[in-house]
């Protein structure tokens, strides 16, 4: 998409949060820093919630909110990790460390900090699904030593896979896939501020569109106004029915046929990350690309993986690394 995503400049505050239980949750915690778990569904808010939160705790929430994404490690080269502008200043001359030793070091040392203003900072592990037991004991050390300073908020599609010592040390916070009705406001609010021209019709088939991720409800109202000049719903169903990067994914495909993992993986993170598809729009696109270079035994066989996969993207684990796992077998 052209420009920044209406996702980040329209990022929520506290009080614009469409799910009123967690506006009132998160509230309360301004004026008492508990440790939080946020668990909830991709799509549901979960990322926007903690900073709209660290915005109303922190006068300078630039500072003192700090976001490690847990995928961006464990789901990532170490070369990757130590390059990341997010991380080199924290890993400088300690390339040589396992990957669970990298996100130890940077964790305590973002813990060490003193706040910018106030009393406490907050410190953001997102995804958390991707955490790895050993690291969970290495967190709950972590937590226990800095508590006077750092509020611990932990997001995950998984809670269930946080051991229960950071369990009994957070308070558990749901936040539910929003509703078609709460969609509708914050798309109307958005293309509002846009001064998009818009119909009612438009953003009610944008808010079905995005079935309970508002991420890709946003996305496709950008989609749609960038490509038509205005969101209506039959500008958003051509817009959407079309999009899909058919170009961008096949040469994804042609390079993992090729074995050249390191430039399918780099389109893929574009797919993923800087154009905000998830792994299961990037999936069924790879699959149309797929219908029309297979046939036979080695289409069958690849909507078998395929359907592996789709399992494990449901389940809430990494999409980086289940898509990646079909472009190997695609160059296999």
């Amino acid at each position: 998409m052209d420009g920044p995503l209406w996702t980040d400049t329209h990022a929520p505050a506290l009080s614009d949060l469409p799910q009123p239980e967690v506006r009132d949750y998160l509230t309360r915690a301004v004026d008492e820093p508990l440790n939080l778990v946020l668990h909830g569904p991709q799509g549901s808010g979960k990322t926007a919630a903690v900073r709209a939160l660290a915005a109303a705790a922190h006068e300078d929430d630039d500072n003192d909110l700090v976001e490690i994404n847990v995928a961006d490690f464990f789901n990532r080269t170490k070369k990757e990790i130590t390059n990341d502008p997010r991380f080199e200043h924290f890993l400088t001359g300690k390339s040589d460390l396992p990957k669970r030793d990298m996100i130890n070091h940077v964790l305590k040392e973002s813990a060490s900090y003193a706040p910018v203003s106030g009393n406490y900072k907050t410190i953001l592990l997102d995804n958390a699904e991707a955490i790895r037991e050993d690291f969970q004991q290495a967190l709950r050390r972590v937590m226990e030593r800095h508590h006077a300073t750092t509020q611990f908020v932990i997001t995950t599609r998984q809670p269930t896979k946080l051991i229960p010592p950071i369990k009994s040390r957070c308070f558990p916070v749901p936040v539910r896939a929003p509703t078609a009705k709460e969609s509708a406001e914050v798309l109307r609010k958005i293309v509002e501020a846009e001064e998009v021209d818009h119909d009612d019709d438009g953003i009610q088939y944008l808010a079905g569109y995005g079935g309970g991720d508002l991420r890709k409800a946003i996305l496709g109202a950008q989609a749609t106004y960038e490509d038509a000049g205005e969101i209506t719903m039959q500008t958003a169903y051509e817009t959407l029915g079309e999009i899909g990067n058919k170009e961008e994914v096949e040469t994804m495909v042609a390079k993992a046929e090729k074995r050249q993992f390191t430039d399918a993986r780099k389109i893929l993170d574009d797919l993923l990350v800087d154009e905000g598809y998830s792994g299961g729009e990037v999936l069924q696109d790879i699959l149309s690309v797929a219908r029309s270079r297979y046939s036979g035994e080695n289409l069958a066989h690849l909507h078998e993986i395929a359907g592996e996969i789709d399992m494990d993207l449901a389940e809430g684990t990494s999409d980086r690394i289940h898509i990646s796992h079909l472009l190997a077998e695609l160059g296999r």
